[in-house]
Formats: structure tokens, sequence, C-alpha cells
């Protein structure tokens, strides 16, 4: 079904594509604001994490790690490299932190529809995978947990962690260009 609000704000357990309610914010949340744009009939996503007043350490490693991933990720992105290498820095990045990638959702190739092929996973092998090359246009996101990997679908479609732990969640548009990749989603 149709998503039924203009930008995705997923709170605490919640990873992905929560539905803004009228919740008041409070001291330790984490919410995940998750958007898209479309100008001139072709999209971009982006995603960020934030926190509210003071968080635990923990949470702080996680959401520092996450971006840290993501940043990871981006510089492997040039003509000639494969999807598996984004999805090992990926997964190298966060489980080396002694953290989680959350299993079932990916990033994805982008451009006139927001979702497009190929899947973008946050797990994978170097050398392996679709072969990157210029003009290509990808969304990578990873997205972590600090419990287990496994998520559960909830009722307003959005997806939390099963075990109930903080997750966190940092997107950019990037496309492959000659000799190297352009973010196109800078905030």
């Amino acid at each position: 079904r149709p998503y039924p609000a203009t930008i995705c704000a997923s709170l605490n357990d919640v990873v992905v594509h929560g539905v803004p309610t009228k919740y008041a914010l409070k001291n330790g949340d984490v919410i995940k604001l998750d958007f898209g744009l479309r100008y001139k009939g072709l999209c971009v996503d982006a995603a960020e994490t934030f926190t509210v007043g003071e968080i635990s350490p923990q949470v702080k490693k996680l959401i520092d790690t996450t971006r840290q991933a993501l940043k990871a990720a981006i510089q492997e992105v040039r003509p000639g490299a494969r999807l598996g290498d984004i999805g090992y820095v990926v997964q190298r990045t966060v489980e080396g932190a002694g953290l989680s990638v959350v299993r079932g959702l990916t990033g994805h190739g982008i451009g006139k529809a927001l979702h497009e092929d190929p899947p973008v996973e946050n797990i994978g092998k170097p050398g392996k995978g679709l072969t990157l090359k210029e003009g290509m246009v990808i969304a990578i996101e990873p997205m972590t947990s600090l419990g287990g990997p496994e998520i559960k679908a909830l009722d307003d479609d959005s997806y939390a962690t099963m075990d109930g732990s903080i997750a966190a969640h940092f997107e950019h548009t990037v496309a492959v260009v000659k000799g190297g990749h352009e973010i196109l989603t800078v905030l």
C-alpha cells in the first residue's frame, strides 16, 4: 500500500518506514528520518539518525559506527567496483565494532523511480555481485542494531528490530562517475 506520509520517522527500535505520529520525543530517544525527493523526473533518497538529549555510550557507538559504515561504503563506489565490495565494507565496519547489520533490508538503485534495481546489500563478499558502471545511481543505506540482526514487519508497514534493540540508519544517493563517485544528497 502507498506510504501514508511525506517523511519516514522511525523511532528507537523501528529501523525504517516509521509513520510519523503525535508522539512527543523524549530524552534518550533515537529517531531516523528518511526522505526522498523527486525533481525533474528523477529521485534521490537520504536518511539520517538523530538523538534527543542524553544517550548511552552504546547508542553513541551504534550511531557513529553506522555513519562510518556509510562513509566507508561510499569510498568503494567507482566504475569497476562490485556491489559485494560495498556490502563487505558495511558488514566489516559494523560487525567489527560488535554490532549487527540488520538483515532483510537493503539499499537500492534509484533514478526515475525511488526504488529500482539493483538491491544494494549491507553484507557481501569483495569482488562479487554486480559490477558498477559509470552513470549508475544507487542509494547506500546501512541499517544496524545494538542487538540481533533480525527484524519484524509492523502493522503500519514499518520494520523494527525483533529483539526491541535500538536501530540506526544513514543513507546517501551516490552516482558512479568517471574515476569515482559523487554524493547527490550531501546534507
